[in-house]
């Protein structure tokens, strides 16, 4: 069964999966984050997943960024509508930083990046989960 992880955003949110054995993470796609639940209600039908893996959003300093309550009201609503796969929390720190550096380290062109601001947000959930699937 797949770990999926969430990067929850206010307007899109990125999603990265690991292959059914759990030893490769992938981004998967960015949703509109109205949209996000019904994308994951439609995916775990068609996938097993095991677990979600949800980005919790922190300051450098430890504090609670602004969008914390926001991914908390959003955990809460998933555990209602999704109770038989449990949610882990792990902290996302520095994953859009590292998103950004690993576009562009990969030669993703400037129009690209421009256009595709999804791919900071899948990428991140990627980071996410791959660093998630680390400190197991």
């Amino acid at each position: 069964m797949r770990l999926l992880a969430i990067d929850y955003g206010k307007k899109r949110t990125g999603i990265a999966v690991t292959d059914p054995s759990q030893i490769i993470a992938q981004g998967l796609t960015t949703v509109d984050t109205s949209q996000l639940m019904a994308f994951l209600k439609d995916y775990v039908r068609r996938e097993p997943v095991e677990r979600f893996v949800l980005g919790l959003p922190m300051q450098p300093n430890g504090q609670a960024s602004e969008n914390l309550a926001r991914v908390q009201a959003f955990a809460q609503k998933l555990q209602k509508t999704l109770p038989d796969i449990p949610v882990d929390f792990y902290d996302e720190r520095y994953t859009s930083v590292l998103a950004h550096q690993a576009i562009l380290q990969s030669g993703v062109g400037k129009k690209r990046r421009q256009q595709d601001k999804g791919l900071v947000d899948e990428i991140s959930a990627c980071i996410i989960l791959q660093s998630y699937m680390e400190s197991r």
